[in-house]
């Protein structure tokens, strides 16, 4: 006969393998009975997870809930929120002037990329005007004492916290009172409400949820480090990105040593803003003229190349076009693009055909945007043509040269936002020669800039092989 505590264990086995499990979303937090290939509230595929049923547990929000009054929106006063400097000017410029008082930033990117180095310096700079805290659910305290020793940065006020409990952490802030504190990472918190593991759905919603209320009504400044999947996209439920202020990612090669920081969402800022940073041993270090990283340095000139100015945020940047065409050995040629849009430049082609008659239906194309950066906007279509009709022609555009613009389907240039301050960033750097879309023609001359505006793709073709 099995004895007491065998049978209380055995019981215990039961209960545990009787627990009732539901197969939730990671983007919508949707819940099924059943596992699904596509979630039946928010119709995404292959994104429902196992995950166990929470029991209810009451008033858990009872600490964090104030009864307000219903009030007109013209009864609100309207201010500017005052901004906290990060002690970085790159990090400042990407979240739009510094951190807000009571704002959320959540700041992914791929494993030692460096979002822990960066939210360390910016600390030990916020230090000595302000009361910080560091929490980390990832490194001992003498692990970070000794990358900051490695940095060679100044912590000694940073508090520090090792805490991957929520309820400790929510107290810990309670008793500092810091006036920013950093969450590294989210993926590690749990919460003693809720039975799932760390880093599950259910816990990465609860944990995040509970410091941003927290956050909003203490007037404190979170920032919290969020891990990525292999796709690259924010670990967890998609309801993370949509409950905070601010998305930053990390972008760059592990092999090189320059880091962009791009904003995604910046509700205090502007969208797409980016940030430039080169990795040293001393940390990240802001770039201060980052068009010089996206510029390929020739002794002469060569051909499949143009320069464009593309604008990131309020930031003008001139990046470098790179075009290889080669004769294809296969019956379907390649089309091949790397940091722009891979199906937009099989559409810049067809125009290409149609209305310039230069066909490349046996030619392989390549196109690379220098130095890792990813180009998302249209302008850069015609820097794509014409470095695609130099590498074909084998014949380098004239020296000094930039280009932007849209092209339409029916071979029309259409102009880009921000025109003038593309051109007077291309004048600041030396070009001399810029070719345009006719809408962003300058209405006074740029010095040391000649301005050629066209408004067809034929017509920009035949003035630069003039």
């Amino acid at each position: 006969m099995r004895s007491c505590a065998t049978r209380a264990s055995y019981r215990d086995e039961l209960i545990v393998a009787r627990a009732k499990t539901q197969f939730v979303c990671s983007e919508c937090g949707g819940a099924s009975p059943k596992w699904q290939g596509q979630c039946p509230h928010c119709n995404a595929w292959n994104t429902l997870a196992e995950a166990r049923v929470e029991a209810p547990v009451e008033h858990r929000y009872a600490a964090l809930v104030s009864l307000t009054s219903v009030q007109s929106l013209g009864e609100v006063q309207a201010r500017e929120m005052p901004r906290i400097a990060s002690g970085i000017d790159e990090f400042d410029r990407v979240l739009g002037g510094g951190f807000v008082e009571g704002g959320v930033v959540l700041i992914g990117g791929d494993p030692g990329i460096g979002k822990s180095t960066l939210l360390l310096q910016s600390l030990a700079a916020l230090s000595g005007k302000a009361r910080v805290l560091y929490v980390s659910g990832e490194e001992s305290a003498p692990q970070i004492a000794l990358r900051a020793r490695r940095l060679g940065v100044d912590a000694a006020q940073v508090r520090l916290l090792s805490e991957i409990s929520l309820e400790r952490i929510v107290a810990s802030i309670g008793i500092e009172k810091p006036t920013v504190v950093v969450i590294d990472s989210i993926q590690t918190l749990y919460s003693e409400q809720l039975q799932s593991a760390p880093g599950s759905v259910a816990q990465v919603r609860e944990c995040a949820a509970h410091l941003t209320r927290l956050a909003k009504q203490s007037g404190i400044t979170l920032i919290m480090i969020g891990h990525v999947t292999k796709e690259g996209a924010l670990a967890g439920p998609r309801v993370l990105e949509h409950m905070v202020d601010t998305v930053l990612y990390f972008e760059g090669d592990s092999h090189s040593s320059f880091r962009l920081v791009r904003a995604f969402k910046n509700r205090f800022g502007a969208v797409n803003e980016l940030g430039v940073f080169a990795m040293t041993d001393r940390g990240l270090k802001g770039v201060a003229n980052p068009s010089a990283l996206f510029l390929s340095k020739h002794d002469v000139q060569v051909a499949g190349s143009c320069v464009m100015a593309t604008q990131e945020g309020t930031r003008p940047l001139l990046v470098e076009i790179q075009a290889l065409v080669d004769a294809a050995h296969v019956p379907n040629p390649r089309r091949l693009s790397v940091g722009l849009d891979q199906q937009r430049l099989a559409m810049l082609l067809a125009v290409l055909h149609r209305h310039a008659g230069i066909a490349a239906s046996d030619q392989d194309v390549f196109v690379n945007a220098v130095g890792g950066v990813r180009i998302g906007e249209p302008a850069a279509d015609l820097a794509v043509l014409l470095a695609v009709v130099s590498s074909m022609r084998d014949k380098p555009l004239p020296r000094g040269l930039i280009a932007f613009g849209e092209v339409g389907l029916a071979g029309e240039i259409r102009p880009a936002p921000r025109g003038q301050e593309r051109l007077r960033e291309a004048a600041k750097l030396g070009f001399s020669m810029a070719l345009i879309p006719r809408a962003n023609a300058p209405k006074q001359a740029i010095e040391g800039l000649e301005v050629i505006a066209v408004d067809r793709v034929e017509h920009a073709l035949t003035r630069v092989r003039s």
